[in-house]
């Protein structure tokens, strides 16, 4: 019995070996590794665009029927459409259209609406002086303008009438913003203008238009103004003074005040003007850093004698 026991022992013993040493060791499974997508050599060149509010929206254009868009930090990528005229983009719940007049390129950004197809509301308008020549549908970059100095505030700045001009009806102001604080400040974009009544009211039947030119003067495109302590930036008021009689008007409203807010600030700055705009609607300028700009040039010509 006990030598049955030992050679069934020395049996399993030998099986055993036998199956360890047939069995080879497994070798590790290496997983390859996914392939990554290169990233681009180089990227998109942005053009930068002054809006009247002061901000400034970038616009890139990867290829001629898209364009990315870049407002408040954040971006959208947008895609050409057909549009009446100027350029149209739209993608990401927004719109870009560009049109050219008179050497200055304008763009509205606007919002579209659940359709994602009509723009419904104006986000912002903006411009910049017109490119000379480039592929089409491709903007070659401009260098951007940034102010060096804080924003000016109310309270820094003080009003002045520094000139005007009349003509066929229409008149304009020259209103000269002066920074009588201590530090230099800057003002970029459109001021905010109201007016009011001799009795302190607010005048609500006639809005203020921003509006790059007016009668007097060809449009110009809002950049940066600094202005050191004592420094004066410079817009217009442009009005007419003849009643709108397809409106009903008999009798134009009578300002006596003129109110300005700045774009990066809230406290208003007055300055006492008597004045009667008609047509409901008064036109204000940019901010630009002379009384008088430059008056555009003739197109004719004198014969020498």
């Amino acid at each position: 019995m006990r030598r049955l026991r030992s050679a069934c022992s020395i049996a399993t013993g030998m099986a055993l070996f036998a199956a360890t040493a047939c069995t080879e060791p497994e070798e590790p499974v290496v997983v390859p590794a996914e392939p990554t997508e290169a990233a681009p050599s180089g990227t998109v060149a942005s053009v930068a665009w002054t809006c009247e509010s002061g901000e400034t929206v970038a616009v890139g254009y990867p290829e001629p029927a898209a364009a990315r868009l870049t407002y408040k930090g954040k971006a959208y990528a947008l895609r050409s459409t057909q549009s009446a005229s100027g350029a149209r983009y739209i993608g990401s719940g927004v719109e870009w259209l560009t049109v050219t007049r008179g050497g200055v390129e304008e763009a509205t950004l606007s919002r579209l609406g659940p359709d994602q197809e009509v723009a419904v509301a104006p986000l912002e308008r903006c411009s910049r002086p017109a490119a000379g020549a480039g592929l089409a549908g491709v903007l070659p970059p401009q260098p951007e303008i940034v102010p060096v100095s804080a924003p000016c505030k109310g309270p820094q700045l003080k009003l002045s009438l520094d000139g005007g001009d009349a003509g066929r009806g229409n008149r304009v102001s020259i209103l000269g913003a002066q920074n009588v604080g201590t530090q230099p400040c800057s003002l970029t974009g459109y001021p905010t203008v109201t007016l009011q009544d001799s009795q302190s009211r607010p005048i609500a039947t006639v809005r203020a238009e921003q509006d790059p030119g007016n009668h007097f003067r060809a449009g110009q495109v809002p950049t940066p103004v600094e202005l050191a302590p004592q420094g004066k930036a410079f817009f217009d008021v442009a009005w007419n003074v003849v009643a709108d009689e397809s409106r009903g008007e008999k009798a134009c409203p009578s300002a006596a005040r003129i109110r300005m807010t700045t774009p990066a600030d809230t406290a208003v700055v007055s300055l006492d003007q008597a004045f009667a705009p008609c047509g409901g609607r008064i036109r204000v300028s940019p901010f630009r850093p002379v009384a008088e700009p430059a008056p555009p040039v003739a197109a004719t010509t004198r014969t020498k004698r």
